[in-house]
């Protein structure tokens, strides 16, 4: 609109101005000059203005942006995509970015208990391209500002104010979420859209920061004492199941060992009455199968040629063979100088 009103008067300045010329003429014998305006040539370089007029009539839009039209103030139904488009002269084309934007606020907060917090928090945020239209119409370009500030400040203070400091250090992605489910559903209605949220920074009074320094401490110290007491109750526990193991493993160790010797045991006996068994056996066959004549042809078969020396008697006693011979040959001698007896009449 500022260019097309800018033409015109351009237009209307250039052909007023080239229009002038001088004159002279006489009066009383004296010559004078006097302007007068009259159409010529030169009132067509005022159509140079027509220029700037063009100009006024072509609008771009960058990319991420949309373009809302407006005549005299009145926003239309239609809007421009990124480019170049023509629009009519005393039509404007505001610009609305439909990118992914970042705000961040620095805030001071209260705890439950009183505690005072610094924050600074940010989002994420892009506006509903289809939606451009009523964004502009009923908030304008600055919907940031206008809507969104009291929007976040409202929600981290209330969030905030449900913990306690310990709480809020304990549960910082908590928060986070919360502030966020109360933001996107809170900004939606005006069809801006919450992408992502954070709590860039959380910072507390340095009363509150020494002392939860020095809680933290002494849970650190407890917790290590926990921690070298549940060692040595393990590392104590461990040793006593290992000597349980190693007992019950020297008891299995144990019965197999005599298992394995009993069962040896009655593998030898097994065996020995087996070899018993067999040899009564085969003396039973050989008992069987023995005849005086087998007996004397063994005797024979093992002589080795020389007669005995010694003869053991009835009453045991040992005698010698030639000893025997003589008393046998004594006896015969005997025997034969016996006078016959007379037989009886």
């Amino acid at each position: 609109m500022t260019l097309f009103v800018f033409g015109i008067i351009i237009i209307a300045a250039l052909f007023i101005a080239f229009g002038f010329k001088t004159e002279k003429y006489s009066e009383n014998g004296r010559v004078k000059v006097r302007p007068i305006w009259k159409l010529n040539g030169k009132q067509f370089i005022a159509l140079a203005g027509l220029i700037v007029i063009g100009l006024s009539c072509m609008t771009s839009v960058p990319t991420g942006h949309t373009g809302i039209v407006t005549t005299f103030g009145k926003v239309e139904d239609y809007t421009f995509e990124a480019g170049v488009h023509v629009k009519m002269p005393w039509q404007d084309v505001v610009k609305m970015d439909n990118r992914n934007q970042k705000g961040s606020l620095d805030m001071t907060c209260f705890s439950s208990d009183i505690q005072e917090v610094r924050m600074v928090y940010s989002v994420n945020y892009q506006i509903q391209k289809t939606n451009a239209q009523n964004i502009y119409r009923s908030i304008g370009v600055s919907y940031y500002e206008t809507v969104m500030i009291p929007r976040i400040q409202e929600a981290v203070k209330s969030v905030v104010a449900q913990y306690t400091a310990d709480e809020l250090v304990e549960n910082r992605n908590e928060l986070s979420d919360k502030i966020m489910g109360i933001l996107t559903e809170d900004l939606a209605t005006y069809n801006i859209e919450v992408l992502s949220t954070a709590v860039e920074d959380m910072d507390f009074t340095d009363a509150f920061t020494d002392a939860v320094e020095a809680k933290q401490v002494a849970a650190q110290n407890k917790l290590q004492a926990e921690i070298a007491q549940q060692q040595a109750t393990m590392e104590a526990e461990a040793a006593a199941k290992r000597k349980v193991i190693e007992a019950q493993a020297q008891a299995e160790t144990d019965k197999i060992n005599a298992e394995a010797e009993a069962e040896v045991k009655k593998i030898d006996a097994d065996a020995a009455e087996y070899v018993g068994q067999k040899e009564a056996e085969i003396n039973k066959m050989l008992a069987e199968s023995m005849t005086e004549a087998l007996l004397q042809f063994y005797l024979i078969e093992g002589w080795d040629g020389k007669l005995p020396e010694t003869f053991v008697g009835a009453d045991g006693n040992v005698m010698s063979i030639l000893d025997l011979a003589e008393m046998i040959k004594d006896q015969q001698t005997q025997q034969t100088q016996q006078p016959e007896e007379a037989p009886a009449e």
